[in-house]
Order: C-alpha cells, then structure tokens, then sequence
C-alpha cells in the first residue's frame, strides 16, 4: 500500500509533466520568425524595377497644379508622370490628394511632387502636406515582423513654410519574407531623414517642391517562418518524461528514508 506522500508525489509528478509537455506542444505549434541578413539583390525577377506606391495631401495648393516627376541615374527623366495616378480635390477644390502607383529602377535616383508640369506656375504655391503611404513593393501584414514598411505615414507638415522645399533622404532596404510552404513575397523598408529649405530658380523665382531622394542598400532583411521539426520535440517528451521520473524517485527514497528515521525516532530505536 502506498502512503498518502508517495501519493502526493506522484500527482505532483503528472501534473508536472502535463504542463511541461503542453508547454512543449505549443511551442512545437507555434511558428517562429528567423531573420538574417545577406548580400544580395532578391528580386531577380523584377526586372531591375521597384514598385511605388504614394498617397500624399497638399491641402492649399489646386490639383491642376500638382504633378509627380521621376529622375535617377539611368537617365530617366519623367515630368508630369500621369500613369496609375489620381488626384482628389479637397477643401472645395483648394486642395489636392494624389495617389500614385509607379515604378522606379534599382539605382539612385528621386521621384518629387511640384507644380513643375503645370502650364502656368502659381505666384506663391504651397507645399505644406500630410504624408498618409509611401511604401515600396508588395504589401507585408505578418503579425511577428515590425519593420519600417511605411516609415513616413502620417508625416504632417502643415505648420511649415508654405514656399520650402522639403527633401525626404531615403535609404531602401530589401526585404524578403518566405512563409512554411516557400512562397517568397518581396517588400522593402527604408529609413529616413528630412531637410527644410527655399529654393530659387535661375530666374529667381521660388518654385517649392516635396523630394523623396532614394538609395539601395546592399544588405537584404530576410524573415523566414519556421517550425520545430517533430524529432526535436519528441526527444522533448522523452527527457521531460526520463527526467521527472528519476527526480520523482529521488524525492520518494528521500521521503521513505526520513520517514522511516521518524518512525525509530519516535520508538526510541534510534542509535
């Protein structure tokens, strides 16, 4: 017959292996998300292009006057770019939201909002703005990646200078993602820095403009989702199993040999 402590022992031990192998279980479950960093480009099919996408707001300044260009270091200069873009009147037509969705290619170059395409530029326009989007390549929502996907959201310059140019400096960063079943999506993030200044023309006038002035960087983020293999968590098991046992019966010999020293104690048998 076993006593009510070799009992207690025993309950404890089970009870000790079911929460250490529910612990285990939802950590064999759960996916985790490894990060490295390489030198690489990882779009190789992109065809040397980077997918834009802008949504800005100028709340004093007319959307006839707004316009987008596009310049880099391959020689593309493209003023009053007009391709998958929209422009939404506000304050009663005082203001202009534009939305764009372009693509630039992989080397240094700028793209900037300006009133350079209009046919008639404006005595004194106004660049203040509200920068809700301005992210590149496909759309990243994982719940264990924080990254600075769209570092430049809610960036509100409303309270600057009408007639300054503003330069956004940014620094890109490719970034892959690779799901359990393989399946790689291509993102980038970017850091930022940000300079106010008035420009003059040649002609002396000041014609404002708001640049985003970019650069790669040669360093890839990869994000790779991942699972414990089942061999992992099967020794896992095992040595939880092995280990509470031998414990359990160190503790049991411990507690039938005071045991048993209480009882001679107690009968004065004790030498």
């Amino acid at each position: 017959m076993k006593s009510n402590k070799e009992y207690t022992v025993s309950v404890c031990c089970c009870l000790f292996i079911l929460f250490l192998f529910l612990s285990e279980l939802t950590g064999f479950i759960a996916t985790e998300i490894v990060n490295e960093l390489y030198v690489d480009d990882p779009d190789k099919d992109s065809g040397g292009k980077i997918e834009v996408n802008l949504n800005i707001s100028l709340p004093n300044l007319h959307c006839e006057l707004v316009g987008l260009d596009i310049q880099d270091e391959m020689g593309r200069h493209e003023v009053g770019h007009i391709d998958n873009s929209m422009k939404i009147p506000l304050n009663n037509g005082d203001g202009c939201r534009f939305e764009g969705h372009f693509s630039i290619n992989k080397v240094p170059g700028n793209f900037h909002v300006s009133t350079h395409s209009a046919t008639a530029q404006p005595q004194n326009p106004d660049m203040t703005h509200i920068i809700h989007k301005l992210s590149f390549g496909d759309k990243l929502q994982v719940q264990n990646v924080h990254g600075a996907f769209n570092a430049l959201e809610g960036a509100d310059k409303l309270s600057s200078n009408p007639l300054a140019s503003h330069d956004y400096i940014l620094k890109i960063v490719p970034t892959v993602y690779e799901d359990m079943s393989g399946k790689q999506r291509y993102s980038y993030q970017y850091t930022v820095a940000n300079k106010e200044y008035v420009a003059y023309s040649h002609t002396g006038r000041i014609i404002p403009a708001i640049w985003f002035r970019y650069d790669l960087s040669p360093i890839t983020v990869k994000y790779t989702e991942r699972r414990q293999p089942l061999y992992r968590f099967i020794t896992s098991i095992c040595a939880i199993i092995g280990g509470t046992f031998t414990v359990a019966g160190i503790l049991d010999s411990c507690i039938f040999t005071a045991s048993e020293a209480w009882k001679k104690i107690q009968l004065g048998k004790m030498q």
